[in-house]
Parts: structure tokens; sequence; C-alpha cells
């Protein structure tokens, strides 16, 4: 492989708790990944990257870590976590980890012994103030609602956590801290795993003095990322990050740095290889189109023009230095087909394709979240009780406490909670989807009787093999790596067009986002080439006109030259 191997690869995520359940308790375990690994390199993916497993008190569902160098047993044991390492490396795919370090659990024994007394060595190690005029030190919000400040009777102060009070910010001023953080790593990495996911990363160097965020009507407390973002110390801990672990280390590794906030401009910083920081970051606007300025769950319905220029804006800022992830879903997101598509209708399919399609497309790396290659869809959410999510619960209890509109509330959760990308992959049509034997910890969603892996797996024409050729393109076709990036149609509120082009040939990528045919005219060039890929049965294998009929939700991507 080249030292940029990751350019041509193809990411798959796995969400432990909701992939697969190999011990009958209701929750997806290191087994079950172990026993769908064929399944994975059947679909072709090149990196699995493993949501957390480590041992935490699962407040945040793993996200709060009590302990860096132990799975939890909800999950398996270290003997488990060996075992798929070494059963992904057989199969020639690579295994990334998520390393969770802005924060840790408030059972880490790093921050037990930081709350024990105001003179412990580790007490630094986190973020603790003095009461303001008896209030909070300052008035930034948490983003799981309410204060970022948690009030501690024993040593009278207050700690910071940017979410929840049971996940306290890590002070990275601190080279003790910073130092602890590159040991974890090290030990992951000597123990044969390929790169990480780190998540918020651009929150570890805070602001110096921890000032008042910008004041905002209604709002005692305030969630600002521009408070928490792309600190002054940031590019410096993580070059320094990339330096010590990574230095003189033999081996094809990845890094992904997660960012709420950040900008094309900053990215370029973040990936540009000369500095040695990241690889690549996931940025958010373009999973942001569709809220309001109330925040996340303020849902407001797809404008495509604002969609597709908002990732027009990342293929061009990081064009020439640095390079982009691709990604519609995560952990974080609601299903793509649901928000984006037209998960209700005969255009299920053709929609999950042809969004699919657009993606894939474009240069950076594709990442495809659990199920995604099926068009798995929301789950048919009704009522605040329906929501496990931490960020749900507390958003909707925040709601009823201010008196808002509560309609709205369930409305947004519906779409937008992350409860939607939580339920259990749907393996078959059998009992829970085949996903446990057991009582699933978060409901199978009913669909699951017709839309499965089993049934697409045995079609020729599903979702899961337009993955599969999709995957097949981006390891075959050099251009999806290191060919320009034209759009087109820019501002037509229902065709997505763009091209790749590089010194020997030329892509064009097209689709209808909406159920009406519509005809578009293309240039000349582009009469006679050949369709390498059709989301429809039935579309001709050249393009025979500069007239392009496309049916409802129809994507092409045509080679020529």
């Amino acid at each position: 492989m080249t030292a940029d191997w990751w350019k041509t690869a193809v990411v798959y995520q796995i969400y432990p708790r909701s992939f697969a359940d190999s011990g009958g308790d209701g929750i997806g375990d290191l087994g079950g990944i172990i026993g769908r690994l064929d399944y994975l390199k059947t679909l072709g993916v090149d990196v699995i990257w493993l949501s957390p497993v480590y041992r935490s008190p699962q407040v945040d569902n793993g996200y709060d870590i009590s302990d860096y160098r132990d799975v939890d047993p909800v999950f398996g044991s270290l003997a488990e976590f060996d075992a798929l390492l070494t059963h992904v490396h057989e199969r020639g795919m690579k295994l990334v980890m998520d390393l969770v370090v802005n924060h840790t659990s408030d059972e880490h024994p790093w921050f037990v012994e930081s709350r024990s007394s105001r003179d412990n060595p580790k007490r630094d190690w986190y973020f603790w103030r003095d009461a303001r005029d008896g209030a909070e030190p300052n008035n930034w919000g948490s983003f799981f609602s309410g204060s970022a400040w948690q009030w501690d009777g024993k040593t009278g102060q207050y700690y910071l956590h940017l979410f929840d009070r049971k996940q306290p910010d890590l002070n990275w001023e601190h080279p003790e801290v910073r130092a602890a953080v590159r040991d974890v790593m090290t030990w992951w990495l000597d123990r044969g795993v390929d790169g990480f996911r780190m998540d918020v990363v651009n929150f570890i160097s805070k602001v110096a003095g921890l000032p008042d965020a910008t004041a905002v009507p209604d709002r005692q407390f305030v969630s600002a990322i521009a408070e928490f973002a792309d600190g002054p110390h940031v590019h410096e801990y993580l070059a320094e990050l990339s330096r010590e672990v990574f230095g003189g280390r033999e081996g094809e590794f990845i890094t992904v740095g997660e960012m709420p906030g950040v900008t094309p401009e900053q990215a370029r910083l973040y990936t540009d290889p000369a500095r040695g920081e990241l690889n690549m970051v996931f940025q958010f606007e373009h999973v942001s189109v569709d809220q309001g300025p109330a925040g996340k769950f303020d849902y407001r319905g797809l404008d495509l023009v604002i969609l597709k220029k908002a990732l027009y804006r990342w293929q061009l800022a990081l064009a020439e230095v640095g390079w982009n992830s691709l990604y519609w879903n995560n952990h974080d997101q609601p299903r793509v087909v649901s928000r984006f598509g037209d998960d209700g209708s005969q255009y299920w399919a053709a929609s999950a394709k042809a969004l699919a399609t657009v993606l894939h497309g474009m240069r950076g790396t594709p990442f495809v979240y659990q199920g995604e290659e099926l068009g798995m869809t929301n789950y048919p959410f009704r009522t605040a009780q329906d929501h496990q999510d931490l960020e749900a619960i507390n958003y909707y209890r925040d709601v009823v406490e201010r008196g808002g509109d509560t309609e709205a509330a369930l409305v947004g959760l519906a779409k937008i909670s992350r409860d939607n990308a939580r339920t259990p992959m749907q393996w078959d049509a059998g009992p829970n989807a085949g996903f446990t034997a057991g009582n699933p910890w978060l409901p199978v969603n009913p669909n699951h009787a017709w839309l499965n892996a089993d049934a697409q797996l045995a079609e020729r024409d599903s979702v899961f093999t337009h993955y599969q050729a999709l995957i097949r393109l981006r390891h075959e076709w050099p251009i999806l790596r290191d060919g320009d990036f034209t759009p087109l149609l820019e501002d037509d509120p229902q065709i997505w067009a763009y091209t790749r082009r590089a010194p020997v040939g030329c892509l064009l990528v097209i689709a209808n986002c909406g159920r009406e045919p519509r005809t578009v005219e293309i240039a000349a060039e582009w009469i006679a080439a050949d369709l390498l890929l059709g989301n429809l049965p039935g579309t001709a294998a050249t393009a025979d006109s500069t007239s392009l009929h496309l049916a409802g939700w129809d994507a092409r991507i045509y080679s020529a030259g």
C-alpha cells in the first residue's frame, strides 16, 4: 500500500451495542461482530471503525470512559478484542478505535483522584473553578442541555463538562494529561489497532480564561461552539500527538478528527500533510442544513440547493491541500434515506442508492454506517418515552421546563434523534431481525420484515449490491481519488450533478433527487459516454443524446475520454 492508502479506502462504522449480539442479553458485543465479518468482507470495505468498547458506566453509551485499557464486560473481554483484531486482519481489513479524550467518565480513576481534594496532584487534570457571584463560573451550556458546570460539595468548586455531568472535561494544558493520552494511544497501537477516530477533538484546547459565551436571548446557558472549539493550542497538541505516537512507527495508520463547527479553512490546516496533524476530519456543515436557529431539533426540512452547496464548498476548499471525509450517517445522525431521501414510498431503494451515488463519487474517503448499505430507515418514534438517548431525553425535559412547543419538539426528535441510528441492525426477517435471541436494548424497526440483509443479499439489484458496486469503483478508478471536481447545475432544486476529471478520462455523476422525471441538457462530450453505474434497471449502456431523461430518483455515473 501507499502512504496515503486511505484515500482509496472505504470505512465501515460499527456501533457495537446495536450490531450483533452473540450472548443473548439484547446488547451487541464483540462476538457478534466476529460472526459478521464475512458480511463486511462481502460488502468490500477496507476499514472497520469501532465505536467505544472501553470499560464505561454507559451513561452516554460508552462515550464516558472509565478505563481506556480495558473492554467493558457488556461487550466482552480484551481476549475477545484480540480475537476480533486477528480475524479482521486475516480478512485483509483494518480496525480503527474510537478515541474519546476531550473528557472521561467521572468514574475514571483520574477524575476520582482529581475530585478527592483541592491539593491532589491530579486536581488540574480537569477544569475546577470557584463559583462566580454564587453561581456557575461562566454561562457555558452543556451540549446535553443545562449548565456545563457541576457543583462538587466535597471540595467546594465547580467542574466543567461540555457534555453530561458525568463526563468531566480533561485539561489538555497540563502536560501530564497529554502524556497520559499518548500512552493510551501507544498501548492500543502496540496491540495492533490501525488508527483512531478522535471524538470532538477540536474541543481539547479551551479558550484562555474560559470567558462567557456570547449571550443568546432567553438562554441562561449557551452551548456556543465558537467558545469551545479550535482553541489556541489545538494544532500544537495534535501535531505533538502525531509526532510522539506515530513518529518512527512502522505501519499503515489512519487518523480522523471529529470537529463540530470546523470551517473548510481550518480543515485545510488540520489535514495538510506538511503539518502532520490528522489525515481527515468530520465536519458538520452538511448535516446541519435542515436545522433552524434554535438548534439541531429545530427541524426545518431539506433545501437541496443548500445541501449541495455545503458539500461543494468542502470539495473545492480541500482540492489542493488536505482531504475530505464523505459521510451521510453515523451514530449521531438520523438515517439519510429518511432525512434526505424518500423512505415512505416506492422510491425508498432508488433514493437510498441515489444519495450513495452522489456521495461516493466525490473526492474524499467514504464512510458507511451500519445498515446504511441496506437503506435502513428512521424508527417510527411517536412519544418522548420512545427515546433512550441522553441528549434526546434532556432536550425534551428542557422544552417542558421552559414551557416550549412539545409537539414541535417531538417532530424534531423523531426526525433527528440519535436513537434513529442506534436501533438494532436488521439481519433477517425473523424475531428481533436476527440481532439477538434476547430482548433488544432498543426496539427493532418493524420494517425489518422486508428490509434486512438476508433479503438484499439474495437480490441482484438491492441497495446492498449498489453499495458493493460503488466500493468497487472507488478501488478501481483512480480518477475518483485524484480527479478534480467541478459542480454543475448548482442552483437546480432537484438535480445533483458534477464532473470528475483527470489527465486521462472524466466522469459525470448525475442524479435526479426527486420523484418527478426531469430532462437535463448535458454537454456534447457525454454523447456515447459509457454508463459505469446506474441505480435503476433498464438504463441504456451509453448516453445517446445531449438531452438526458432521468426518472424519479434516477442516478448515474458516466465515463468518457
